[in-house]
């Protein structure tokens, strides 16, 4: 049986922050697929490597398609999101930018570079780069203020980590009624960092499927892949990031096998990965990657369903 999946297109409706006041775009209930339409985090504006940047409109970086409304998300609960499927366009951009990234300081000009994908491989001055589609903003509105969809946070948002990719499940805080889910800046190919500030910017199309979790709470998100269940945090500095990612693993962990705070950091140093997510955005991303054989070896289960 063929299961039935909303079509959600880009000109129904984008985001520039996560927001709690943003009107929905679109209503659903736990269980739906919704395959979402999105732009390139340049909202398509660079169609040409000629392009320099005065003919770019900085107020439209990173447009997130929704929000989405999911029936039954309520403050306190989990908005869970699976990643279905990732489909890209055949042509992606990079760009390099004085004053962004970590090499922003070295750099006189902007530079664009159109890049083609094919076969799945991007094309790159003779260089074929094996694609690692992933998505770069994904999150749900914040409790407070509104947060601008370049910075990442407790609800998600820019977070720039390499493991938001197909197969991967989603947990996000909920912190209004009905979440108010959105995603965007898609890329063919980043890697952990994204050093230059751009990844392989692509529009594409993204198929999510929705659940809501009740009775458990966290407080950044976490993610779930095959092997193992992550930890994300953000902050203002990378060194605040990665001890946010891993205080809250090794909390969590405690609390629910039972063991000591001292057993569990001793485990997470010996079978953990702190990994870096992203550099270059007003708040740092960093996680901590558990593996789940461990997890299954204590018989835990972090979030439970």
């Amino acid at each position: 049986m063929t299961k039935e999946i909303t079509k959600l297109s880009k000109e129904k409706g984008i985001i520039y922050e996560f927001n709690k006041e943003n009107t929905p775009i679109e209503r659903v209930t736990p269980g739906t697929t919704v395959a979402i339409e999105t732009y390139d985090c340049f909202e398509d504006q660079i169609q040409s490597e000629d392009t320099v940047i005065d003919k770019i409109d900085w107020n439209r970086i990173n447009p997130a398609t929704g929000p989405i409304y999911i029936e039954g998300a309520e403050p306190g609960d989990i908005l869970k999101v699976k990643i279905e499927k990732i489909d890209i366009n055949d042509q992606g951009v990079m760009a390099v930018v004085p004053e962004l990234g970590v090499m922003g300081d070295s750099l006189e000009k902007m530079e664009a570079k159109i890049m083609k994908i094919k076969d799945d491989k991007v094309l790159f001055n003779g260089v074929e780069a094996p694609l690692t589609k992933m998505i770069g903003v994904i999150g749900v509105a914040p409790e407070g203020e509104g947060v601008n969809c370049g910075t990442p946070g407790a609800h998600g948002g820019n977070m720039d980590t390499t493991l938001v990719k197909e197969g991967a499940t989603l947990y996000f805080p909920v912190a209004t009624e009905g979440a108010l889910f959105a995603l965007g800046d898609l890329h063919a190919a980043m890697g952990d960092g994204e050093g230059s500030g751009s990844g392989v910017e692509i529009a594409g199309e993204v198929t999510v499927t929705f659940d809501v979790i009740k009775g458990e709470k966290i407080e950044q998100p976490m993610l779930e892949n095959k092997d193992s269940f992550s930890q994300i945090a953000s902050a203002e500095t990378l060194d605040e990031a990665t001890k946010m990612a891993t205080t809250l693993m090794i909390e969590r962990i405690a609390e629910k096998s039972g063991r000591p705070i001292s057993e569990v950091t001793m485990l997470m140093s010996m079978n953990a990965q702190l990994e870096v997510g992203q550099v270059v955005n007003p708040l740092k991303t960093a996680r901590l990657v558990v593996p789940k054989w461990l997890l299954k070896q204590l018989d835990i289960n972090l979030i439970e369903q």
